[in-house]
């Protein structure tokens, strides 16, 4: 088994170009179901032996432990696996591929309001007291690029210094190597424009010998801004501007939804966020439903129920 691991290694990162963390979690699930026969059997299977009894009763052990998404993720990583065992001839049938996994309760995106969004955005201009002056333009740059291009926080903290192009008043953003490797060019708005000039007058004066490539967003030694320090940063500012606390992903919600709200071509939306299907952009459709039908029923005197 351990050889068609490792085919299955080579195969996510040389053919699929699958991202660091999706290679760990594909492994790591495999690693779960090896542990699970290892137990069963009392050593370990060879991969003719896990059959459609031996994983179902795997994911079977899942339930109670993982929620109906990380399930559903393994039994993913799980049929990519066979799929490709069966492709190398390494075993004859994929023993999960009638295997259903289980229904996923319908979440819609959570996002901010244009007000709240806005009290996020420009209440915490200023930074904390006593805070330097580079990271406080860093971090409103950071935030104003990811919701004025709808990126993601990888995407965000992958930016160098030439993936913006500026043209006068316009700016695009070049997004290299997004979710699924994939590379794409987003518009940007005059407000992350104007962020992204001051922070860049400052950012001269953390560049060093160790600075990492062209990194756009630098730390104060120097080094490429990670998702963790991201987060850390989002949470500080909606204590200080009274803004809900979300997710830096929910400014990517926000930016979707906004501009369906405004009139924009769901097509349009589904190539700047990168999707590689419009039924995952479509989700954005019932969110903004939702919320005019939540503002229609608290306003509209016809629509109040009835005391």
């Amino acid at each position: 088994m351990d050889d068609a691991i490792a085919a299955f290694r080579q195969f996510l990162t040389a053919e699929k170009r699958a991202s660091e963390h999706t290679v760990r979690a594909y492994l790591h699930d495999l690693d779960d179901l090896r542990a699970h026969a290892t137990q069963v059997l009392g050593r370990p299977p060879r991969i003719d032996e896990l059959d459609v009894i031996l994983c179902r009763s795997y994911l079977a052990s899942l339930h109670g432990k993982n929620d109906a998404v990380t399930i559903g993720r393994k039994l993913s990583s799980l049929r990519a696996f066979f799929r490709l065992a069966v492709r190398r001839r390494l075993c004859k049938s994929s023993p999960v591929a009638a295997l259903r996994g289980p229904k996923r309760a319908k979440r819609l995106p959570r996002f901010l309001g244009k007000e709240d969004t806005a009290r996020l955005l420009d209440g915490g201009r200023a930074g904390e007291p006593g805070a330097d002056p580079c990271t406080a333009a860093m971090e409103t740059a950071l935030f104003e690029i990811i919701y004025g291009a709808g990126l993601r926080v990888s995407e965000a903290c992958r930016l160098d210094v030439g993936d913006l192009q500026l043209d006068g008043a316009r700016a695009l953003v070049h997004v290299r190597q997004g979710k699924g490797r994939k590379d794409r060019i987003v518009p940007l708005g005059q407000k992350a424009r104007t962020a992204y000039d001051d922070y860049l007058m400052l950012r001269q004066a953390r560049v060093t010998a160790a600075t990492q490539g062209h990194a756009l967003f630098l730390t104060t030694r120097g080094r490429r801004l990670g998702p963790r320090e991201v987060r850390r940063m989002l949470a500080r500012r909606e204590l200080r501007s009274g803004a809900p606390q979300v997710s830096p992903h929910a400014l990517r919600h926000s930016f979707a939804t906004h501009l369906l709200g405004e009139g924009a071509d769901l097509r349009a939306i589904q190539e700047m966020l990168g999707h590689a299907s419009l039924r995952t952009t479509q989700r954005y459709a019932h969110v903004d439903v939702d919320h005019l039908m939540a503002v229609y029923d608290k306003a509209h005197p016809r629509a109040r129920s009835r005391s």
